[in-house]
C-alpha cells in the first residue's frame, strides 16, 4: 500500500466532493488529504492535515507566507509523518505549490487540470489580485518542466493544457468517475415537474439564461418549478431577474447544500439543466461532475455545447445540447422533456448506461492507479 498526498489549497469544499471520492477509490493507494485551509470535514477514516490546523498568530502567518511565497516547509512538515511516495495536486494553480513540496520530499508530482486553471485568460488572472493565481502564472513553466504527469478531466481541457506548453507525452486524458453503486435512480420516481440546476452562481454556469428560458415555458407547464442549488456573487441579480420575469414564486434558491442533499434533489427532479457558457474571463466548463451524477441518478440533462460538456452528455440520447446563450433552444428542450415522461425515462436510462460504461468511479480510479504506478 502506497501513501499518496492529495493536495488542494482549500480542503473538502462542498463543490468538490469528487476529489476525496476519487482518492478513496484508488486501489493500492492510501490518500492523505493535505492543504492550506479546511473548508469542510474529512470523510470518516480519511487522514487529513492543513496548515490552518495551527491556530492563532503563528497559523495565520504560516498560511499567509505559504500563499504569497509558495514556501513549502509548512506542507513538508505536515507530510513527514506519512512517508508519502507520491503527491497528486488538484488544479494547476495548486500544482505550482505542490511542485516545491514534491521537490523537497523527492517524490513525483501528478497534477489534475479541471477547468478555470487553463481556460481563464491571463489578464483576468492578473486582475484577480489572488497571490495563488499570480504564482501560477509566474511558475507554470516550472510546473510543466518538473511535474511527472499532467491529468486532464476532458479532451477539451487537454487541448487547453497543451496550448499552454505542457509536454504532450506527459499530458493524459482521464475522466473522473462517479460512484454508480451509491448514486442510483429511485425504484419509483415520482412524476414531479422539477427542473434542477446546481452550481456556483457565477457567469460561467449560465443561470441567468436558464431563468429566462424557464420563463418562456408554455402556460400548460405552469406548475413546473426551478430549483437552484448554489451560492455566488450573482445571487441577488438572479433573484431580481426571476422577480422581473414574474416567476419568482416558481423559482427556489436553495443556496449551497451538502452533497447528499444534492443527490436527493436529483432523485426527485425531472431533469437537470446546466447551460454553462464561456465567461468573459475565458473560464469554461471542464466537464461538469454534476452532469455525471445526474446521469447516474437516471435523469436527462439539458446543457450547452460548451467546454467539455459534450463529452459527458450525448446529444439526443442522454439529454439535449444547445448553443451557448440559446435561450429559446433551452426552453424548447426543457418543454419537450417536461411534456413527455416516456422521453425522460428513455433518456434517463440511456444516461445511466452511459455513466456506468464510461464514468464508473471503480473503473476510472483503477486506471488512475495505473497512472500512479507509471510515475513510481
Amino acid at each position: 500500500m502506497h501513501n499518496v498526498a492529495i493536495y488542494r489549497h482549500q480542503l473538502f469544499k462542498r463543490s468538490e466532493p469528487f476529489i476525496e471520492q476519487q482518492a478513496m477509490h484508488v486501489p493500492g493507494f492510501r490518500p492523505i488529504m493535505i492543504g492550506r485551509e479546511r473548508w469542510g470535514s474529512a470523510p470518516a477514516g480519511m487522514a487529513s492535515s492543513a496548515i490552518s490546523d495551527v491556530t492563532g498568530h503563528q497559523g495565520v502567518m504560516a498560511r499567509t507566507r505559504h500563499a504569497i511565497t509558495r514556501h513549502p516547509e509548512p506542507v513538508v512538515e505536515l507530510l513527514r509523518p506519512f512517508n508519502v511516495q507520491l503527491i497528486h495536486a488538484h488544479f494547476g494553480v495548486d500544482g505550482v505549490y505542490a511542485e516545491r513540496v514534491a521537490a523537497c520530499l523527492d517524490v513525483p508530482l501528478v497534477t489534475t487540470f479541471h477547468g478555470f486553471d487553463v481556460t481563464t485568460r491571463l489578464s483576468s488572472m492578473l486582475m484577480s489580485g489572488k497571490p495563488s493565481w499570480a504564482n501560477y502564472l509566474l511558475h507554470r513553466r516550472t510546473l510543466a518542466r518538473n511535474g511527472e504527469l499532467f491529468v486532464c478531466v476532458s479532451n477539451f481541457i487537454r487541448d487547453q493544457v497543451l496550448a499552454q506548453g505542457f509536454p504532450e507525452n506527459r499530458t493524459r486524458l482521464h475522466y473522473i468517475g462517479v460512484d454508480t453503486a451509491t448514486i442510483t435512480p429511485p425504484a419509483d420516481r415520482a412524476d414531479r415537474p422539477i427542473v434542477l440546476h446546481v452550481g456556483r452562481l457565477v457567469e460561467k454556469k449560465g443561470t441567468d439564461d436558464l431563468i429566462q428560458a424557464f420563463a418562456m415555458l408554455p402556460k400548460r407547464l405552469g406548475d413546473a418549478r426551478l430549483i437552484i442549488v448554489g451560492e455566488g456573487p450573482l445571487r441577488d441579480t438572479l433573484i431580481r431577474r426571476s422577480e422581473t420575469l414574474g416567476i419568482a414564486e416558481r423559482v427556489v434558491f436553495m443556496g449551497a447544500q451538502q452533497h447528499h442533499e444534492v443527490l436527493r434533489l436529483m432523485r426527485d427532479a425531472a431533469l437537470l439543466c446546466q447551460p454553462s457558457v464561456t465567461a468573459r474571463s475565458g473560464d469554461a466548463e471542464g466537464l461538469g461532475m454534476v452532469l455525471l451524477e445526474a446521469a447516474a441518478s437516471g435523469i436527462p440533462v439539458v446543457g450547452t455545447q460548451s467546454g467539455g460538456i459534450p463529452e459527458a452528455v450525448v446529444d439526443g440520447q442522454t439529454g439535449y445540447l444547445v448553443r451557448e446563450h440559446d435561450i429559446a433552444g433551452l426552453s424548447r428542450c426543457i418543454t419537450d422533456l417536461l411534456d413527455s415522461s416516456s422521453l425522460r425515462e428513455r433518456m434517463g436510462h440511456a444516461a445511466r448506461r452511459h455513466v456506468e460504461q464510461n464514468f464508473n468511479v471503480v473503473t476510472q480510479s483503477t486506471q488512475l492507479a495505473e497512472l500512479y504506478q507509471e510515475v513510481l
